[in-house]
């Protein structure tokens, strides 16, 4: 069997697979469509998967030669079985590639689901245990990527768990967390709602801490390029005018390097013995805190306004709860009780939240449907309200 190939750059990487047995049966048709991956990815170094392969014989070796000379630096081969695995490192190729073995398969059959991100979900495995599943079959990449991240947040003082084993999950990848007595915040507000001011509080003080922490300057992606992308797709959905007001109040956020997780809602944040840490760690960049409080907005209003239920389908609260964590965030967050200045300040991050409220509706809904419809018009709207007595989206 030839060699299979699936790309995907969003790391600026792609997978090729590699299955069946490669010997001097097919090693040429190996050959050839390894060469053409290489042509239709040129630039790019690829993760090698032989999760699926039995056998490599000399010949098939001989590719794998000709793959490594064409490319500026070296491959990583992973999920090697035993069996070829042995046969690497005979013939010295463990010392030529990057060479990992096979993951351990994990099963997460009727496992607790204590998450969802963009790109996988969170099950909890046991008592100790949680793993975050990516849902497409080519993400190591990912992993790595937010293995780094989250190291890069954690020596910059932000608390957060690191992944220590990747797994597989059927066809899948995922980091395993040890977590002991280990729940969201979200869990605790659904369960604990009496207690709610106090559990909006620790939301508040702990994406303080997070947003005061700096990382030196490139080392994550700038949130302002990303939400530049965001302002680009509501373009589409707000008149030239306004879009153009928009854009002048957006360039004059200035680039900084605070920490910005964006996706800051309470799903994405565990309280352990008492202490919150983040989790779900692929979105985390770095920016004016401006571009993490607008995930507050959208989660716990936007996305409620014109579909009620969505709080209790997505968040497991009321809306009246979901509304109220809105409401009253900003004040702990600003250690303010000062309505003027909160006024204010809920209307530049509300022009934040709307703009990728927005994207995330435009990347996600049926354009047909009438929810969707009702969404664009009430945010455009919104958006005009709130630039008439909106100057600056400096948060001062």
């Amino acid at each position: 069997m030839g060699a299979n190939v699936s790309c995907k750059n969003d790391y600026e990487q792609f997978t090729i697979f590699l299955s069946g047995r490669i010997d001097t049966t097919n090693a040429a048709e190996a050959e050839s469509d390894v060469m053409q991956a290489l042509e239709a990815n040129s630039g790019l170094v690829p993760v090698i998967d032989m999760s699926e392969l039995e056998y490599i014989s000399s010949a098939g070796l001989r590719v794998l030669m000709k793959l490594r000379k064409k490319l500026p630096e070296t491959p990583e081969m992973i999920n090697v079985s035993k069996d070829v695995y042995d046969i690497l490192e005979t013939t010295g190729f463990t010392e030529l590639f990057e060479v990992s073995r096979k993951k351990r398969q994990i099963s997460v059959d009727g496992c607790e689901i204590i998450g969802r991100g963009f790109y996988g979900t969170v099950y909890r495995i046991d008592e100790e245990t949680i793993v975050k599943v990516y849902e497409t079959p080519d993400s190591l990449a990912m992993i790595k990527n937010e293995k780094e991240m989250a190291r890069t947040a954690l020596v910059a003082g932000v608390p957060t768990a690191i992944s220590y084993d990747i797994v597989q999950v059927g066809k899948c990848y995922g980091s395993v967390f040890e977590m002991l007595n280990a729940k969201t915040l979200n869990d605790l507000l659904i369960e604990q709602p009496e207690n709610s001011d106090a559990i909006i509080k620790m939301y508040a003080e702990f994406l303080r801490l997070v947003n005061g922490r700096t990382v030196p300057a490139g080392k994550l992606r700038s949130a302002k390029q990303q939400f530049s992308g965001y302002l680009d797709v509501a373009a589409k959905y707000l008149d030239a005018e306004l879009h153009s007001r928009l854009k002048k109040m957006f360039d004059e956020i200035p680039e900084e390097h605070g920490v910005i997780h964006g996706d800051s809602q309470m799903k994405n944040i565990m309280v352990q013995d008492g202490e919150p840490f983040l989790i779900d760690m692929d979105t985390l960049c770095e920016g004016n805190a401006i571009f993490d409080l607008q995930s507050v907005y959208v989660t716990y209003f936007a996305f409620g306004e014109d579909d009620p239920a969505n709080s209790m389908d997505f968040l497991g609260i009321p809306k009246e709860l979901s509304d109220k964590v809105w409401r009253d965030f900003i004040g702990y967050y600003f250690e303010t009780d000062d309505e003027a200045k909160l006024a204010a300040l809920r209307d530049k991050i509300s022009i934040m939240g709307c703009i990728r409220f927005i994207f995330l509706i435009d990347l996600i809904s049926d354009h047909d449907s009438e929810l969707f419809i009702i969404r664009i018009m009430h945010t455009a709207q919104r958006l005009r309200e709130l630039l008439e007595r909106t100057d600056d989206l400096l948060l001062g």
